[in-house]
């Protein structure tokens, strides 16, 4: 996930002033922003406070690690069973183990 280069408290006050009434087209020149930027948080962010802006980049942050995570184990658990079914063949085509005649 790209990292904005606007803090959750940055997108609240361009949000307010936005909502006060300014054109999104003089705001975005203003803060070097696409007026579709503006849009987005405008609808991603509506009526929340900064704070409630850093709990929701916190969860997007939180869910992508652990959508990482998840990926990893379970590479790792196709491994692991890859190597049972390998072992289990190699002991079926050895035979019986215990000497039996």
């Amino acid at each position: 996930m790209k990292k904005s280069a606007f803090s959750p408290a940055n997108i609240a006050c361009v949000l307010r002033e936005f909502a006060r009434g300014r054109s999104a087209d003089e705001l975005a020149r203003e803060k070097g922003i696409s007026t579709a930027t503006l849009y987005k948080w405008h609808q991603k962010y509506n009526g929340m406070e900064g704070s409630e802006h850093k709990s929701v980049k916190e969860l997007e942050e939180n869910s992508a690690r652990l959508k990482r995570m998840y990926a990893n184990l379970a590479m790792e658990l196709d491994v692991v069973k890859y190597n049972i079914e390998k072992s289990s063949k190699a002991f079926s085509e050895a035979g019986d183990c215990h000497g039996d005649p």
